[in-house]
C-alpha cells in the first residue's frame, strides 16, 4: 500500500543543506537513515521530484519527506466512503485508526488507505479526530479550493456533533454549556482545566437514559485537544473507555473490545463554493 508523503516548511536557520535542516528538525532519526531516503528518492521537493543529497537549504521552501516505521502495528478495519466529489471526501473512521501519519503509524491510517482507495495523492484531513475516536473526517481532493473548506474550520463555520455514553448527570439541567480554560498537562499529550478566561466550550444534551449510563450529544463550539474528554470528566461523567481522563490508564495495547465511546457522527456547513446547506451523519 503507498503511503503518501509528509509535508515541511524548512523553518528558519543556519542549515547549509536540506540534509542538515531534516536532521536538525528530526533529531531522534540518524543522519545515516536521512542519507538512505535521499539516494531512495523519498525526499522531494514541493512539486514531487527527488531532491540530491546536496540540495540547498532555502528558508521557507516546501519539502516532502516520506515517513518509515519498521515494525507497524496493524490497526481495525472498518472505514468507508460516505460522499466524493470534486472537492470533497468525506469518510467514516474507526476506531484506534490515526487519520494521517503520525507517531508509530504511517501505513495504517485513514489517509493512506483513502489514498490507495481513490488513487489520489491530493487527499489532505481538513480536521483531526483523536485516534481512540470514532467518526466522520472530512478531506479536501484537491489543492485549488482547499483553502475555502478549510476557513469553515479556522473561522467556526461548521456544526460538528459527537455522540457519548457516559455516567449519568441527574444533577445538571439540560442543554448545559461548559466552558473552562484548557492548557497542556502531564504528560504532554494529556490536557488539563485551569484557573483564568474559558478558552474551550462545549454544548452538552441527553439523548438517552439508559440506566447506569446516559448517551450524550455533545457539540464543541470550540476545538481545543481532547476537549470533549476533559469537559465529561470534569463534570464527573468520564466518557466509557477513556484511557486519558480523568486518570491515565496503561497505554501499552490497544483494548479493541472496550473502545472509547465517542464519535463524530454528524458535520453540517454552508458550502463555501456553492452556498447550499450539506450535512453528513455517520
Amino acid at each position: 500500500m503507498s503511503t503518501p508523503p509528509s509535508r515541511l516548511q524548512l523553518p528558519p536557520g543556519p542549515w547549509r543543506t536540506v540534509l542538515e535542516a531534516l536532521c536538525a528538525r528530526f533529531p531522534r532519526i540518524p543522519e545515516s537513515q536521512w542519507r538512505d531516503r535521499f539516494a531512495r528518492g523519498r525526499v522531494l521537493d514541493q512539486s514531487g521530484a527527488p531532491l540530491p543529497l546536496d540540495a540547498p537549504y532555502r528558508l521557507g521552501a516546501e519539502i516532502q519527506y516520506f515517513r518509515e516505521v519498521e515494525q507497524e502495528p496493524p490497526m481495525p478495519g472498518g472505514e468507508y466512503v460516505l460522499h466524493h466529489d470534486d472537492h470533497l471526501l468525506v469518510a467514516y473512521k474507526p476506531h484506534f485508526l490515526p487519520v494521517a501519519p503520525t507517531g508509530a503509524w504511517v501505513r495504517e491510517t485513514l489517509l493512506t488507505r483513502l489514498v490507495a482507495l481513490t488513487g489520489n495523492t491530493d487527499l489532505v484531513p481538513l480536521h483531526r479526530l483523536d485516534r481512540d475516536t470514532a467518526g466522520l473526517v472530512m478531506f479536501s481532493t484537491q489543492p485549488a479550493t482547499r483553502g475555502a473548506y478549510q476557513a469553515l474550520f479556522r473561522e467556526r463555520r461548521i456544526r460538528k456533533l459527537y455522540r457519548a455514553v457516559a455516567p449519568p448527570l441527574p444533577g445538571l439541567s439540560f442543554p448545559h454549556l461548559h466552558r473552562s480554560r484548557l492548557e497542556a498537562g502531564e504528560p504532554f499529550f494529556r490536557m488539563r482545566e485551569v484557573e483564568g478566561e474559558p478558552n474551550s466550550e462545549t454544548v452538552i444534551d441527553v439523548l438517552e437514559r439508559n440506566g447506569p449510563t446516559w448517551t450524550y450529544q455533545l457539540e464543541p463550539v470550540t476545538g481545543r485537544k481532547h476537549q470533549l474528554r476533559v469537559h465529561m470528566a470534569a463534570l464527573g461523567a468520564p466518557i466509557i473507555g477513556d484511557r486519558y481522563y480523568p486518570k491515565l490508564q496503561p497505554q501499552d495495547t490497544d483494548d479493541l473490545a472496550a473502545p472509547l465511546q465517542l464519535t463524530a457522527y454528524a458535520l453540517g456547513f454552508d458550502d463555501p463554493l456553492s452556498g447550499l446547506a450539506r450535512r453528513f451523519a455517520a
